[in-house]
């Protein structure tokens, strides 16, 4: 994994094909946290991509928080940060590899 400005967390421009971008030095970004002091949010783009990811998370969420998840398309907003669900994070993260998020990205852009 590479860090890019932002930090965004994504596959390092030499891993990405060139024909993916208009600006083949620009990564494809899979993930981002970030947020200020509240709400923090973190961005997984497979989330949006992936149906079937979106569902693992739903479930696995509700069984390691006490709060109602807050989540848009892509975006998980944390109110409380005693609350973010580090360990699920980390397993989400590591359900989508970088090869694996360049093939979701290839199929959806055709």
């Amino acid at each position: 994994m590479h860090q890019l400005k932002h930090d965004w967390l994504c596959g390092a421009p030499s891993t990405v094909p060139c024909r993916l971008s208009l600006q083949p030095r620009i990564a494809i970004t899979l993930y981002e946290p970030g947020g200020t002091e509240k709400p923090l949010w973190f961005y997984h783009m497979g989330i949006y991509a992936m149906p079937e990811l979106e569902s693992w998370f739903r479930v696995r969420y509700a069984e390691a928080v006490p709060t109602k998840l807050d989540m848009g398309k892509s975006c998980i907003r944390f109110k409380n940060p005693k609350h973010i669900p580090y360990n699920l994070i980390g397993e989400l993260v590591s359900k989508v590899s970088v090869d694996d998020w360049i093939s979701v990205y290839q199929s959806l852009k055709k």
